[in-house]
């Protein structure tokens, strides 16, 4: 009989992509806008009640060449 175990993790990404394009970059509006989309969906997703604060590095915040990119990541793991 085997000594070890076995599993799998899916890792799900969602990401909010706001165009940023030189020479103006993105509005603050904007950011702000998927900002507030992405909190909502990490609450929803994770059951974080509003008013709850959302741990301090759940949203990442990236810059590609024209886009300011914000996600969170959320793995499921099965045995």
């Amino acid at each position: 009989m085997a000594d070890f175990t076995s599993e799998t993790v899916t890792r799900t990404i969602r990401r909010w992509i706001i165009p940023a394009a030189e020479p103006w970059g993105a509005t603050a509006v904007e950011v702000d806008k998927a900002w507030k989309a992405a909190q909502a969906a990490y609450r929803e997703q994770l059951h974080v009640p509003v008013g709850e604060l959302i741990p301090d590095d759940a949203l990442r915040f990236h810059v590609r060449d024209e886009a300011v990119v914000i996600e969170f990541a959320i793995e499921e793991q099965t045995t």
